[in-house]
C-alpha cells in the first residue's frame, strides 16, 4: 500500500497563488506518473497535471501557463504551483500517484484531498 498525504490547500483570493504538495510513503517501488487531479462541486473529477518519471507533463487546457507541477523523486514528492488562480479553480485537489511493481504493472493510489477555494 502506498499512502498519499496532500497539504497547501486553503482560501486566496482572485490573482493569488496556492503551491500544493502530496507526499508519497509505504510500499513504493517505482513511482512513474504523479500528478493532481480536481473536482468542483457537482462536477466530475477532472485532470489538473500529470508528470512521469521520465519528466513528461500533460496539463489541462485551463491551467496551462497558470500551473506548474514538479516533482521531488527522493521525497517522493510531488508539488503543484497554482498561480493567477480563478474563482473557477475552486474544489478539492486529489493526489494521483502510479506505483509501478512489475513489468507493465502498476497501481493507482489516491490521497483523500486537499480543498482550494478562490474568492472573487
Amino acid at each position: 500500500q502506498v499512502q498519499l498525504v496532500e497539504s497547501g490547500g486553503g482560501l486566496v483570493q482572485a490573482g493569488g497563488s496556492l503551491r500544493l504538495s502530496c507526499v508519497a510513503s509505504g510500499s513504493i517501488f517505482r513511482l512513474n506518473r504523479m500528478g493532481w487531479y480536481r473536482q468542483a462541486p457537482g462536477k466530475q473529477r477532472e485532470l489538473v497535471a500529470t508528470k512521469t518519471s521520465g519528466g513528461s507533463t500533460n496539463y489541462a487546457d485551463s491551467v496551462k501557463g497558470r500551473f506548474t507541477i514538479s516533482r521531488d523523486n527522493a521525497k517522493s514528492t510531488v508539488y503543484l504551483q497554482m498561480n493567477s488562480l480563478k474563482p473557477e479553480d475552486t474544489a478539492v485537489y486529489y493526489c494521483n500517484v502510479e506505483n509501478v511493481v512489475g513489468v507493465g504493472y502498476g497501481m493507482d493510489y489516491w490521497g483523500k484531498g486537499t480543498l482550494v477555494t478562490v474568492s472573487s
